[in-house]
C-alpha cells in the first residue's frame, strides 16, 4: 500500500466507503451536503496530486452523501497542468487500496448540443479521447489493454437516471469529447467535435475513466454545462464563466446525487 493510501485509510478510521467522487470545477459546493465531513487538504496527504485551478477546492472529504459513505476528491490535477495523462493515478489508486469499488466524475463541460443547455446536466454515455495521450502508455504490463465498450457503467447510468426522476430533473444524455487544453476551443473545433458525434466537451475526466477501468473500478459520470462551445453564440469563453455557472448545474446534480446514491451503493 503507497503512502498516500496508508495517509487515507488512516483518516478513515472504522469508516469503510465503497464509493467516491471526484469533483470537477465549480462544483465544490456539493462539499455542502456531505454529513459529518472530515475534511484532509491535499498538501496533508503524501503524494496526493494538487491542482493549481481556481475552483478546486483541493481537499479530501469523508462522510456520508444521502446517507451513504463516500470520500469526496473536491478537485483534480489535470493533464494541461503537468502534461501527464496519468497524474490522477496515485489518488486512484490510492483510492483503490482503501476499499473503494465505484468512482463517480464529474466536471464543468461546454455543450456542443443545442438540446443540452448551460445550468444543465449531462450523464456520460460514453467518450472521444480526442487529446492522443492515454494514460496507461508506459505501463508494462498486459493489463494496459483496457476493454472500453463498457466504460461507464449501465447499471450506474440507469442509476443515475432514476434518481434524476425522483428528483424531478432533467438529465440529459450524450458522448464527451476530452480536449487537452488548458486553452478553450476554438469554433471549427466545436463544429468537428458536433460531426465526431460529441455532445459536450471538456478538459478532463477520459483520463480518469481510463485509469479507473485499469484498476477494476466501476466508473459513473456527469458534465455540468457551463457554456455553449465556441462559436455557438458568439460569445467568447472564460474560466470565470464556468466558475460562475457550475454551481447551478451543480445544485441540480446534488439533488440527483441524493436520489441515485443509494442504488449506486447498493
Amino acid at each position: 500500500m503507497s503512502e498516500l493510501a496508508e495517509a487515507l485509510r488512516s483518516h478513515l478510521g472504522a469508516r469503510a466507503p465503497r464509493v467516491a467522487l471526484v469533483l470537477g470545477s465549480g462544483l465544490g459546493a456539493l462539499v455542502g451536503a456531505v454529513a459529518d465531513p472530515k475534511r484532509i487538504p491535499y498538501a496533508a496527504l503524501p503524494g496526493m496530486p494538487v491542482s493549481a485551478v481556481s475552483g478546486h477546492a483541493g481537499e479530501v472529504v469523508i462522510g456520508h452523501l444521502a446517507g451513504v459513505e463516500v470520500v469526496i476528491l473536491s478537485g483534480r490535477i489535470h493533464y494541461y497542468e503537468s502534461g501527464d495523462p496519468a497524474a490522477m493515478r496515485p489518488a486512484l489508486e490510492a483510492l483503490k487500496a482503501v476499499g473503494i469499488e465505484i468512482l463517480m466524475l464529474t466536471n464543468a463541460a461546454g455543450s456542443v448540443n443545442p438540446g443540452i443547455q448551460p445550468g444543465e446536466v449531462m450523464l456520460i454515455e460514453d467518450h472521444i479521447a480526442f487529446s492522443g495521450r492515454n494514460p496507461l502508455i508506459g505501463e508494462p504490463s498486459d493489463a494496459r489493454f483496457v476493454g472500453m465498450t463498457t466504460a461507464y457503467d449501465e447499471a450506474l447510468r440507469r442509476a443515475m437516471l432514476n434518481g434524476a426522476a425522483k428528483a424531478g430533473e432533467a438529465l440529459h444524455r450524450g458522448v464527451y469529447l476530452w480536449f487537452s487544453g488548458p486553452s478553450f476551443e476554438t469554433p471549427a473545433e466545436i463544429r468537428m467535435a458536433k460531426v465526431l458525434g460529441a455532445d459536450a466537451v471538456g478538459m478532463s475526466t477520459v483520463p480518469e475513466t481510463i485509469l479507473a477501468r485499469f484498476l477494476g473500478l466501476r466508473v459513473v459520470a456527469a458534465s455540468v454545462i457551463t457554456n455553449m462551445g465556441a462559436g455557438i453564440t458568439g460569445n467568447e469563453l472564460s474560466h470565470a464563466e464556468t466558475k460562475e455557472v457550475a454551481p447551478l448545474g451543480g445544485a441540480r446534480l446534488a439533488r440527483i446525487l441524493t436520489q441515485a446514491l443509494p442504488d449506486i451503493a447498493a
